[in-house]
């Protein structure tokens, strides 16, 4: 996914005085050589033809500034030094308490640096900080309305293209299943990976279009849902017939015809509007409830990468999981028992990571109120493990 690098950036030149062609160099913090960019495109238009010097006055080390190529050779994205971003008027922390009692948090509209490339050899790499202290010198030449909104949708196209590379969607399928017609639990085992990687490219578009007014059509776009796009015409085509009023309680609220929809479409559109049923299966149900036992034993402000927030994330996985493979089976829900098999699998690896990480925490806590509390989360991912592991037995 992308390199976010922003945090180790010292300072650099981003220099669009040559129309079509945007150069730069960026010096990360701990490296000696600068990241050499050489791309096809240009900014948007508070940039274009200008040359921009940037300092960051707080840089710190990070992981991925280490492993990017110093030839940053590609195509350019979205790069302005005028995009919107939603900025806390509190301290971190007050914005966490205020979260937590689910309490507006108070914010500000600042513009961000915003620089987007697609490297040759790493992929997608942001840098994006409104912390920055920047120049920009005159303009050397002047970019108009038309050739900006070209560049935003060459730079949607570049966004796009990207995206399918991450997902890498297979094509469907020629060969028969066995013979029921139904996959095995190895060939639903790389459709999972798929869905992995779909659901991974989805929050990063996400995160990118959060505020953006067109956001839904973007994030369609650069997903590769052509069908939920023209499904978004036909809701537009239809409110400006019905004089921008949205349809009354009881109408249709889909414009669309879901044999025109493909499998990520549909999926995500039945998240939108599911809803727990009493149906749940008992494993799913003891795991949520062992996730939400884990979040209030651990700290709630674990950092990603420490065994407090890997142990929630895994057991927050197997909740989530089990719901789709297991739950609203007495309803006519009854997916393949391939699929079923490979999610099981799935879950026992992350109750596998749950109780290591279990472990983990057992051997540094001195308090021992809390010490029997992560031993008992401990017992009862051991629990749920034996239960589907036991499932799986009956399923094969």
């Amino acid at each position: 996914m992308a390199w976010r690098i922003d945090e180790a950036v010292t300072h650099g030149i981003i220099d669009n005085t040559v129309e079509g062609r945007t150069t730069g160099r960026i010096w990360l913090i701990g490296r000696d050589e600068p990241l050499e960019l050489e791309l096809d495109g240009d900014c948007w238009r508070d940039l274009a033809g200008t040359r921009l010097a940037f300092e960051n006055p707080s840089p710190l080390s990070n992981p991925d500034a280490f492993a990017l190529d110093v030839d940053q050779s590609g195509i350019a994205g979205d790069m302005t030094a005028s995009r919107k971003i939603k900025v806390p008027t509190v301290s971190e922390e007050e914005a966490h308490r205020l979260f937590d009692k689910q309490e507006p948090i108070p914010f500000e509209w600042r513009n961000t640096l915003y620089l987007e490339w697609f490297s040759e050899i790493n992929g997608r790499v942001v840098v994006e900080s409104s912390a920055f202290r920047m120049e920009i010198s005159d303009h050397v030449w002047e970019m108009d309305e038309d050739a900006e909104e070209a560049q935003k949708l060459a730079n949607l196209n570049a966004m796009r293209d990207f995206m399918a590379q991450v997902i890498q969607r297979r094509e469907p399928d020629e060969g028969p299943g066995d013979e029921d017609g139904e996959l095995d639990e190895f060939a639903w085992e790389e459709r999972l990976k798929e869905s992995d990687r779909l659901t991974d490219a989805y929050q990063e578009v996400l995160e990118k279009y959060l505020e953006d007014t067109d956001s839904e059509r973007k994030e369609a776009f650069v997903m590769g849902w052509d069908g939920l796009l023209d499904a978004l015409a036909e809701r537009d085509e239809a409110e400006a017939h019905s004089g921008g009023n949205p349809p009354s309680f009881g109408e249709e609220q889909h414009f669309f015809d879901e044999d025109d929809l493909d499998e990520d479409e549909i999926n995500l559109l039945a998240a939108e509007d599911y809803v727990e049923d009493e149906n749940d299966h008992p494993l799913q149900i003891q795991a949520q409830e062992l996730a939400m036992r884990a979040m209030d034993v651990v700290k709630p402000d674990a950092s990603p990468g420490t065994p407090e927030y890997e142990l929630v994330s895994n057991l927050l996985q197997v909740s989530g999981k089990l719901a789709g493979a297991l739950n609203g089976r007495g309803n006519g829900h009854e997916p393949e028992t391939g699929y079923v098999l490979a999610v099981l699998k799935r879950c026992l690896n992350w109750l596998n990571d749950a109780v290591g990480h279990c472990q983990e925490l057992m051997g540094k806590e001195q308090d021992p109120v809390r010490l029997e509390a992560i031993a008992d989360l401990r017992h009862s991912a051991f629990a749920i493990r034996d239960g589907i592991t036991q499932l799986r037995r009956e399923l094969k």
